[in-house]
């Protein structure tokens, strides 16, 4: 297994074509992941090594690409992109591959996917890891309006906002459709309260960078839910605690306590 994208297939759910990936050991747990705002399969999971961590740790590994993203279909209308009706993807893909559970892990926007995904259909999820994410899943990631404005900008010389310029040179080097972005970022960062956090009884692992200024305290996150924990990424921030090898680490001992 190398760094290499896998394979793409697609399925269609929602009057959408939806891409993915299978990839690891067919005989493995199933591990689904699911991947952050502005982001792809690829680039969230494959280029950072979590799909040869997994895969070489025996895991059949899929990914999806959410809509609006990657290989997926692109909607503009806001209204398409509240992480509800993503998580059902998620759960369409689950259903395609005819699998009746699996290992959910998201980063980003992806946590916040899994988090509605393990409400809503908690008999689909053997467990939980939600990176990225801490308390802000409650309380709010800040202003993201900027980030609109500067997706939807003539160009990123126009952009000065110092987030708003991170993820527009972020959609460009990832090559994404701006204004489906712009869409998914209006309506794709629905709350859940604290009494819906403590309704997710699955094992859970919150993880987040210690210089990471989005995401709020995991420590926070984790204490709303029965069989959670937090870890901190130490020194890294919201872009790159994704591919730590402490992040790693945590997430594969987490999976071999369950096993």
């Amino acid at each position: 297994m190398n760094l290499n994208a896998p394979e793409f297939s697609s399925f269609r759910h929602d009057g959408l074509q939806l891409a993915y990936f299978d990839d690891g050991d067919p005989a493995g747990q199933p591990v689904l992941l699911i991947h952050g705002f502005a982001s792809s399969a690829t680039v969230n999971w494959v280029h950072p090594g979590w799909l040869k961590t997994l895969g070489d740790a025996g895991y059949r590994v899929i990914a999806i690409d959410n809509r609006g993203h990657g290989a997926s279909d692109k909607p503009r209308d806001p209204e398409l992109y509240h992480p509800e009706t993503m998580a059902g993807d998620a759960v369409a893909l689950l259903d395609h591959l005819g699998l009746p559970d699996a290992h959910i892990m998201g980063y980003s926007m992806g946590a916040r996917i899994s988090a509605f995904l393990a409400l809503g259909h908690p008999h689909r999820v053997r467990s939980l890891v939600l990176g990225g994410l801490g308390i802000g899943m409650c309380t709010g990631v800040g202003d993201w309006d900027p980030i609109a404005d500067a997706l939807l900008a003539p160009s990123l010389d126009d952009v000065t906002h110092e987030r708003g310029r991170m993820f527009r040179a972020f959609a460009e080097q990832t090559k994404s459709d701006r204004h489906a972005l712009a869409a998914c970022i209006s309506t794709s960062r629905d709350l859940l309260t604290p009494e819906q956090m403590a309704r997710i009884d699955v094992p859970a692992l919150v993880a987040v960078g210690t210089k990471d200024d989005i995401a709020g305290s995991p420590q926070e996150l984790a204490a709303l839910m029965p069989q959670a924990r937090a870890l901190d990424i130490p020194g890294r921030d919201h872009m790159l605690a994704v591919g730590d090898r402490v992040f790693k680490k945590a997430v594969l001992e987490f999976y071999a306590e369950l096993a």
